[in-house]
């Protein structure tokens, strides 16, 4: 993605991992690499698609890849869609995207199972206006200018909050930009709002650029997923250590929870982000989620967002969600319903 002066106040290489929510296979090509970090012992590897202070970091981080029985092999992708893609080509064996990529993935038919979730607040996607806008509520964005990414799970929650203030995307101007141009856009005033999604927002209210007009607390599912190959989970060897690899994810989210500001430091230095604004980022999105089962209500709300870009004509046909899933691995997670965790009480 290209960056812009015009925001020299704001740091932009957070497009290396902003994208993971982004559905548009437009937003950024793939940086993997065959020379990517190799951890672990033993003869099999794991090929895993990540992103920049994704899976990789939070591992590392929380220990959690310091005795392994089998080999990762690490490569980095810019955003979710080609990560899904290189999952679809069996050049990858599973990675973690966003809410969005699987339905993008699933309306071109590619050949992914969602195979684990995580469940968090949604108060970090936000519609944001300036400090100085005269908007009080989302009411008021009729005939207004909205920055956003096609096909993103910003694109989601703009459609749901217009929603529910009696709006369409026909009664306002939306400008379908990639997160650096929206940022230059929005810090230059040439749009009057943007959607957008964590860190994007913790990083623009802690420079004081501007403010939540409305939030997708309610509206948006909250969900990120790890998506595998198909043919690796029918291999006996790769499917065991996918299930080893999973439940390592799950110790080290339990882990920045208990460690905000150990998780902060090693994610703003992996991606660049200021410390302030990813420790924000942290208490308000990353560090909530729970691990919860790929089940029933993760299928209907996947199955919700799905229909709604069907309706706008951004997936080419009509999906069944249920049929890119696997529910091998729930275990005795609980229910999607279960709620993200809070650092209310600890800020």
């Amino acid at each position: 993605m290209r960056r812009h002066l015009a925001a020299p106040a704001l740091l932009l290489p957070l497009a290396l991992l902003l994208a993971a929510c982004s559905g548009s296979p437009s937003a950024s090509t793939s940086s993997a690499g065959a020379g990517g970090r190799t951890d672990g012992k033993g003869s099999l590897t794991l090929n895993v698609g990540d992103q920049k202070g994704g899976s990789e970091a939070v591992l590392r981080a929380a220990g959690e890849l310091d005795d392994l029985k089998y080999k990762i092999h690490w490569s980095t992708f810019t955003s979710g869609p080609p990560l899904l893609e290189a999952i679809n080509a069996k050049a990858a064996d599973i990675g973690a995207v966003g809410n969005t990529p699987p339905v993008f993935a699933a309306g071109a038919n590619s050949k992914i199972s969602v195979v684990a979730a995580t469940h968090g607040t949604a108060s970090g996607e936000a519609i944001l206006v300036p400090n100085g806008s005269p908007l009080k509520k989302a009411e008021e964005l009729k005939g207004k200018s909205i920055a956003v990414t096609q096909g993103s799970s910003a694109n989601y929650q703009l459609i749901a909050s217009l929603k529910k203030a009696g709006l369409g995307l026909k009664d306002v101007k939306v400008k379908y930009l990639q997160p650096a141009d929206a940022l230059a856009a929005f810090t230059s005033g040439k749009v009057d709002a943007w959607a957008v999604w964590d860190p994007y927002t913790s990083q623009v209210l802690e420079s004081k650029k501007g403010r939540i007009l409305t939030d997708g607390d309610g509206l948006v599912n909250g969900l990120n997923f790890q998506v595998a190959a198909p043919d690796s989970l029918k291999d006996k060897k790769k499917s065991a250590a996918i299930d080893d690899y999973l439940k390592r994810l799950q110790k080290a989210q339990a882990w920045v929870y208990k460690h905000p500001e150990a998780w902060a430091k090693v994610w703003a230095k992996d991606t660049g982000l200021p410390y302030e604004a990813a420790l924000a980022a942290v208490k308000r999105t990353n560090g909530t989620r729970v691990p919860v089962a790929v089940d029933k209500n993760v299928i209907t709300s996947e199955q919700e967002i799905a229909d709604t870009f069907t309706d706008q004509k951004l997936i080419p046909r009509r999906v069944d969600f249920g049929d890119f899933v696997e529910t091998r691995f729930n275990g005795n997670l609980p229910p999607s319903t279960s709620k993200p965790r809070s650092y209310h009480k600890e800020s």
